[in-house]
């Protein structure tokens, strides 16, 4: 299989929950062998619904997708012994060993132990854990056992890895951390990486391709810098003391290409921040309003989101903690 040849290839793939909950609609994306591939989108956009029909745990109401020209319906023995997967949950056993939750993985794809002995050592010290190999899981940290279900979803030495959300949770040093082994699995090993995230930097940093999904649906893909370049410009951001709409006074502007209010600050898109920003400040001034708050910057993967949702990433991320705060109250018992 050459490099530019695709390592996981999905028409039309498509989920529906009990006949009326569309989770996936209709998505097309490749992932070509030894890039980083990501699907970035808030919780419940659809990403870890497409994951679990790629690693053959959902069926696809419609669609197909073929990973390693292994049909994901039709050859899932293949699909599932070619791939690695790193859930979102831990599901390592906390009354066993880091060793032996490998060493039981091990199992699970039928490796002979006098082989799996070995993988299970390399890959002990490329996570760091080999001090650690002894201790029950239940002892291990957050960043610690992350690095367990990373060590875990590698033992069959896949060919391609599935990584849903995989710094979940974290600190920030501990993310770092796991973005640097992910990056080692692509260097060293040429292996392919499909994740999902909704962090905007992590996709950002990690990531060759991406491929926005909103609501079930894909809206763009590219890579980071061709999805920054399709915004086009600069982009400039303010908010104004009044809680007054000034859209068409700054669309006047001839300078100005594109104006977006979202939650009381304008997001502008002009060639030059810095030869325009004078011009709006001065135009506001003259209609009476204050500028609170005025920033210059370069597009970034969030103007990108809102750009082609219509909403920005953050917005969209409280939204989901909002609703799944709801949800649990109303299930609460009384």
């Amino acid at each position: 299989m050459s490099q530019n040849e695709d390592v996981i290839k999905v028409e039309n793939l498509t989920k529906v929950f009990n006949k009326t909950l569309v989770a996936v609609d209709h998505i097309n994306f490749n992932v070509k062998k030894g890039e980083i591939f990501g699907f970035l989108g808030p919780n419940g956009a659809g990403k870890t619904t497409t994951i679990n029909m790629l690693i053959t745990v959902l069926k696809p109401t419609s669609g197909k997708a073929e990973i390693l020209c292994h049909d994901i319906a039709k050859q899932s023995d293949a699909v599932r012994y070619s791939i690695g997967v790193v859930p979102q949950e831990y599901t390592a056993d906390e009354d066993l060993t880091g060793l032996e939750n490998i060493m039981l993985c091990a199992d699970m794809y039928g490796i002979p132990r006098y082989i799996s002995k070995k993988r299970a050592a390399d890959l002990l010290e490329l996570v760091e854990l080999t001090k650690f190999k002894d201790k029950k899981t239940q002892t291990y940290s957050g960043g610690m056992r992350r690095r367990l279900e990373l060590a875990s979803g590698l033992i069959n030495r896949p060919k391609v890895l599935f990584l849903d959300e995989p710094t979940l949770g974290l600190d920030v040093q501990t993310r770092a951390a796991t973005w640097n082994y992910i990056k080692t699995l692509k260097k060293e090993f040429g292996m392919t990486l499909f994740m999902t995230t909704h962090y905007l930097e992590e996709a950002d940093s990690l990531c060759d391709r991406i491929a926005i999904i909103d609501h079930g649906k894909i809206v763009v893909v590219g890579t980071p810098e061709e999805l920054k370049d399709s915004i086009g410009g600069d982009i400039i951001t303010l908010s104004i003391q009044k809680n007054t709409d000034i859209t068409d006074i700054i669309k006047k502007i001839p300078q100005v290409k594109e104006v977006k209010l979202d939650d009381k600050t304008y997001t502008i898109k002009t060639e030059s921040a810095e030869l325009t920003a004078p011009l709006i400040i001065e135009a506001i001034r003259k209609e009476g309003h204050i500028v609170s708050k005025l920033s210059l910057t370069k597009p970034t993967l969030n103007e990108v989101y809102l750009q082609y949702t219509g909403k920005s990433m953050r917005d969209q991320a409280d939204e989901s903690r909002e609703r799944m705060g709801h949800g649990l109250m109303m299930r609460r018992p009384h």
